[in-house]
């Protein structure tokens, strides 16, 4: 038996790495880490302190990323974002669609404001834009719900695999979503009701008051988790992504009616812009950064023999390593792709949060550290609460933040930015 591992990552052609991993994947030797335990999510205190570990700028990976010359893929209007986002959910669950109801689905993944939403991304100074966003009203073909995301790649393949989880991830999502809410309406109606809805209670993160239908929330926590796990999986099947050394994050978000869902891997970020009793803005954290020095991850990644240790040039960046090679040092705990690392604690597996909304809350921000690294949670918020044109101020953050990395990071390489910025 050979080690899958090495062979994948010898330095030779990418078209022969690629056929050894899915050699492998053939024989069962390329053992994946889906752990079958309950997600754990995040506590009050991570909640209080996002920043933890944070160094501007500092690359994903220790080596940087780095550039490629090959084309970016642009949908290039809006009209060609809502045939492609229909042809491919219809693909994905063709008996629970008809081809009426798909057309009136919206998919934006280009700069703009439309309706109750503003997205923007822009490269930053370290080569290809690796961030990606997507808006998708009507998804599912459902009139009220409302799919987002923001993902941002690492590595030689980072914008590639960024893409294509932009463009797949939906698609499972609204898949899974159909196929599982039916279960767990059942299993809500079922004798032990009241078992359910305390387990279901312990398995998320609730805020917000009251929640809604605990069996619909449960389907959606379910969806998320295999729609991650499926995105991820079929990155080893694509002939044009190298995700062994490659990877991207992953904050989506689902608005059904007054319920707010949302997953989450890597180090983007989702923050709730609402008021307090008071009328006083507050920006209420709805993700934790999955990075290495978060304390439950890094005793993860060393259960299955990864390295979690910051370099001396960098103390504050925790990274994880291969057991016996300082490779590739990876600036995150959980991410798509990623392959080297699977085996030793880095999972695709999304945390998964839930908030009933109300009156006070009024939009969300989801956006990739090139944002998060220069303003704090605060400074986006009240610049979306003061814009005066909500449809531009996603262009007005990222504009923020580029000149703070000029002003503040004068020495440091900007790093790409994307915003999606929800209305409530």
């Amino acid at each position: 038996m050979f080690d899958c591992l090495s062979l994948s990552m010898a330095p030779w052609g990418k078209i022969w790495r690629r056929a050894i991993m899915r050699l492998c994947i053939k024989l069962g030797s390329w053992p994946l880490i889906y752990p079958a335990i309950e997600i754990e999510l995040p506590g009050e205190g991570l909640l209080a302190s996002p920043h933890s570990g944070d160094n501007p700028n500092n690359p994903t990976y220790a080596n940087g990323n780095m550039p490629t010359k090959r084309a970016v893929y642009v949908l290039k209007s809006k009209k060609e974002e809502i045939t492609t986002g229909c042809n491919r959910a219809s693909a994905e669950a063709d008996s629970a669609r008809d081809s009426a109801s798909c057309i009136e689905q919206l998919r934006y993944a280009s700069n703009g404001g439309y309706s109750n939403v503003s997205l923007f991304t822009k490269q930053g100074q370290k080569g290809v834009n690796q961030d990606a966003m997507i808006v998708w009203e009507k998804f599912a073909s459902q009139e009220d719900l409302v799919f987002c995301g923001v993902f941002d790649g690492h590595g030689p393949d980072g914008h590639r695999v960024a893409r294509n989880v932009r463009d797949v991830l939906p698609q499972k999502l609204a898949a899974s979503w159909k196929s599982t809410q039916q279960v767990a309406r059942d299993n809500a109606s079922s004798s032990d009701d009241s078992e359910n809805e305390s387990s279901s209670q312990r398995e998320m993160d609730y805020s917000g008051d009251g929640i809604g239908d605990p069996s619909v929330i449960m389907a959606w926590k379910e969806s998320f988790v295999a729609a991650y796990k499926v995105t991820d999986r079929e990155l080893l099947v694509n002939d044009y992504v190298d995700c062994v050394s490659s990877g991207t994050t992953a904050v989506t978000l689902v608005k059904h009616g007054n319920d707010l869902i949302v997953g989450n891997v890597g180090d983007s970020r989702a923050v709730l812009g609402t008021r307090a009793a008071d009328d006083t803005l507050l920006a209420l954290p709805l993700t934790v950064d999955l990075k290495p020095n978060v304390p439950r991850e890094a005793e993860r990644i060393r259960r299955h023999k990864g390295r979690v240790f910051a370099l001396q040039k960098e103390p504050r960046v925790h990274r994880v390593w291969l057991p016996h090679q300082n490779a590739p040092g990876l600036a995150m705990a959980r991410a798509l792709g990623d392959y080297c690392l699977k085996n030793h604690g880095v999972i695709s597996e999304p945390e998964v949060t839930y908030r009933r909304l109300t009156n006070k809350d009024e939009f969300v921000v989801l956006a990739t550290d090139g944002i998060w690294d220069v303003l704090t949670n605060e400074q986006v918020v009240e610049m979306v609460a003061s814009a005066p044109d909500k449809s531009q101020v996603a262009r007005t953050i990222v504009e923020r933040a580029v000149y703070a990395w000029k002003s503040r990071q004068a020495a440091l390489k900007a790093d790409d930015c994307a915003v999606v910025c929800l209305f409530l």
